[in-house]
């Protein structure tokens, strides 16, 4: 732990597991794979990729920051916010790394565990409750800091990035695919990370910039990825639109949304749409700045 006294709101967390936790998720996921057809006692990352990864563009998007944060062999990688484990699972499998999964709802880590142990990925990821304000292991411990939409329900985003440059090492890369404020207005709930405003703390790109920067660490890279995001969840819409309404229940965020699935993509796209929200990709370097030095750069590539 950080210090003695916890970062973590209580109260926060206990609304955090009330919206996203669903009872006996791990059960759930298996029923459904069971009534799809699926042989649960052995699956495969494929069998379960339509909702292992709950973050706009699915693996496509985690895939791309692996590739451009250049997540390597044996790196030690924490995945903050990990959800059930998707992008862990594939941080593992397709980059070779040791990856430790921490989130703040409780279903999610015994779900992620259950998913993991089902794909055979055991030895090389493990999951654990826990929260960003009071990261639960020593400093310099990793190699890679994820976060993956997730700062999106933190408020004291400060901490969140104090904590991830204590337990980086030096030179360590905090990796960042977030949902960011946009200057269209109020959000338009419910969306999937809150059902109103109260777990929502969308903060505009620049300042969460100016934070990671505050926080000591270098800009490597920064870049908007907005517009790809909105044409990723027409498409979620427009195909939850087509289903017939007599159609079986569809395997994928469904299974973690519930029934409100369909109004919070399609909110999403509005929010979207009118520049509510945007979407960034970005990566920073842990360095040790001199006292009183707080600037950085940051490098925009071109989609």
């Amino acid at each position: 732990m950080s210090s003695d006294e916890p970062n973590a709101d209580t109260a926060t967390e206990a609304a955090l597991n009330d919206h996203y936790g669903v009872s006996d998720l791990g059960d759930e996921i298996l029923d459904a794979l069971e009534a799809a057809g699926t042989d649960v006692n052995a699956l495969t990352r494929d069998d379960i990729a339509s909702f292992d990864e709950f973050h706009i563009r699915g693996i496509d998007a985690t895939r791309e920051v692996a590739g451009l944060v250049r997540v390597g062999d044996h790196d030690r990688v924490l995945d903050v916010g990990c959800g059930i484990g998707g992008p862990a699972r594939t941080l593992a499998a397709e980059y070779d790394c040791d990856v430790v999964g921490i989130d703040v709802v409780e279903e999610y880590c015994r779900a992620a565990t259950l998913c993991t142990d089902r794909v055979g990925l055991t030895d090389e990821v493990r999951f654990q409750h826990g929260n960003a304000l009071d990261l639960p292991f020593e400093n310099e411990a990793f190699d890679v800091v994820w976060f993956e939409h997730t700062l999106m329900n933190i408020e004291a985003k400060e901490v969140a990035f104090e904590e991830a440059r204590r337990v980086l090492r030096p030179g360590g890369t905090l990796a960042l695919y977030e949902i960011c404020a946009g200057p269209g207005g109020d959000t338009v709930f419910p969306v999937p990370w809150a059902s109103d405003g109260s777990l929502s703390y969308l903060v505009d790109p620049e300042r969460l910039r100016e934070l990671g920067i505050d926080a000591g660490f270098e800009g490597v890279f920064w870049r908007d990825v907005t517009e790809q995001s909105l044409t990723w969840f027409r498409d979620v819409v427009e195909s939850m639109q087509a289903r017939p309404p007599d159609a079986p229940k569809p395997l994928g965020l469904n299974l973690l949304m519930g029934s409100e699935t369909p109004v919070k993509a399609s909110n999403v796209v509005q929010n979207l749409e009118e520049d509510r929200i945007s979407v960034v990709q970005a990566a920073f370097e842990r360095v040790e700045l001199p006292a009183g030095n707080s600037s950085g750069a940051a490098t925009t590539i071109d989609w």
